[in-house]
């Protein structure tokens, strides 16, 4: 190897080179000429290191976390990182055919800030001090050129696709993935505004915005916000008739009938998504109000993007319906134990009280009519007692004929009234109920409380039942 004769190539070569990805190429084809090396020029993109040029290796990783591996390591710490055995360290990422030696030295700018690594990789001994100084020497005068074109590469799109999908994988609630969608419609298709529209059970609507709209997006949601559902409703129904469409930013012709709304927030530049499936799904709209002209590729990124956003949607909401069925009565849909354990282990002393209730002569129910006729009434008074409860109240179901409202209240007689309401609200389906009250004393359990609401029911029970009875403080 002959220090010289390589720097001198890669002058050359680099002399030749217009683009960032033209001189790291250069320079890895330099080295190789000169030793039988695995090279990699990996240059710190966004938020990696992504390698833009390599040569002599079976695998090599497409990008990596500054911090990660040796050379990761290397930028990191902003000096070269030699390793003489590979298999004591504990960074080294184990890549084919077997090495024996790696140098890494950071690639840094004419400031002296890093902004990339070159890798070099050897199979057998090599001269480690020339090499260390050789690679040293290249990476300065690589990245001097890097620099002089003006640095690393900005993030492609497919790359800031890539990051935005592992973002809507990871949302944890429906909100969280629509603005992550949204952020990425606008960031990927180079435009200033995006909105998702959604059909729910009420028909089409907005997702929630970003947390940052811009003043096109604000205009946007605020004329798509006073639509009728009819023109919503075209907007969903076009994109899934007819598929992804885009404008040509051409002033002129007339507005393609149901886009006015758009129009009317100043939209000029326009590409249109469908969503997920028609009966359930929506469309992402990305728009600009400057005129210009989206190209296919840019929409079939949306129509990516679009996929993963309903992908991920669809699994929040299976898990979300999964969940509530973990935690409902699956005849009533009302919550059931636990739930209801979490609720009172949270309860104020003084302004919590438990409603028990239980349906009266219900046994005679099933005996005489049957066990559906019993689940059938069981239905529809809970619905009813839902309905008789205030905002805010909560009803539990906690065994066949049992449950068990908890409301706050400021008073013991007011949870008496709202106990009232209830059986009244039996009564007007042909049913009674009785109900017992406690309010929580202070420095007493929710158990001893719910025991206490048991014990003035089965006081109302032995009555006669149709009734309500409030604990004795």
């Amino acid at each position: 190897m002959h220090p010289e004769r390589v720097t001198a190539d890669l002058a050359a070569r680099l002399t030749r080179a217009t683009t960032v990805a033209g001189a790291c190429q250069a320079a890895a084809a330099t080295i190789a000429a000169h030793s039988d090396v695995m090279v990699a020029v990996l240059l710190h993109v966004h938020d990696r290191l992504r390698c833009v040029a390599a040569t002599g290796s079976w695998q090599v990783f497409a990008s990596v976390l500054p911090g990660t591996g040796v050379s990761g390591r290397a930028y990191a710490a902003g000096r070269t990182q030699t390793v003489t055995d590979v298999t004591a360290d504990p960074d080294y990422i184990a890549l084919g055919p077997p090495v024996a030696v790696e140098i890494c030295a950071p690639v840094v700018d004419r400031s002296g800030r890093p902004i990339g690594v070159l890798n070099l990789e050897w199979s057998g001994p090599v001269d480690i001090d020339a090499w260390r100084t050789l690679a040293e020497r290249v990476a300065a005068d690589l990245g001097a050129h890097v620099d002089r074109l003006g640095g690393p590469p900005a993030e492609s799109r497919s790359e800031k696709l890539l990051r935005y999908a592992g973002a809507m994988t990871s949302a944890a609630s429906e909100r969280a993935l629509a603005r992550v969608s949204i952020d990425a419609a606008r960031d990927v298709a180079g435009l200033a505004a995006a909105v998702l529209l959604l059909t729910g059970p009420d028909g089409p609507g907005l997702a929630p915005p970003t947390a940052r709209p811009g003043p096109l997006e604000s205009r946007l949601r605020e004329r798509l916000a006073a639509a009728s559902a009819a023109e919503l409703g075209e907007l969903v129904s076009r994109a899934h008739r007819h598929g992804a469409s885009y404008t040509l930013g051409e002033t002129g012709p007339p507005t393609t009938r149901g886009y006015e709304v758009l129009v009317d927030a100043d939209v000029c530049t326009l590409i249109s998504v469908p969503v997920g499936p028609p009966d359930a799904g929506g469309v992402l709209l990305v728009a600009d109000e400057v005129a210009s002209r989206p190209d296919p590729t840019t929409v079939n990124l949306m129509e990516l993007l679009a996929a993963q956003a309903w992908s991920c949607l669809d699994r929040l909401r299976s898990l979300h319906k999964l969940h509530e069925q973990a935690i409902s009565d699956p005849l009533t849909g009302l919550p059931h134990h636990g739930p209801f354990g979490e609720r009172i282990a949270a309860a104020t002393p003084g302004r919590t009280a438990l409603l028990a209730v239980d349906v009266d002569n219900f046994k005679t129910i099933n005996d005489t009519y049957g066990h559906q006729a019993g689940d059938r009434v069981l239905v529809g008074l809970a619905r009813a007692l839902e309905r008789a409860l205030r905002h805010g109240d909560e009803l539990y179901r906690i065994g066949g004929d049992e449950f068990v409202a908890v409301v706050e209240v400021s008073a013991a007689q007011e949870a008496v009234g709202i106990a009232g309401r209830l059986a009244g609200a039996a009564r007007a389906l042909g049913r009674t109920v009785s109900v017992g009250v406690a309010v929580q004393r202070a420095g007493e359990s929710s158990d001893l409380t719910l025991r206490r609401a048991d014990a003035a029911l089965y006081t109302v029970k032995r009555g006669g039942g149709d009734g309500v009875r409030l604990a004795p403080d």
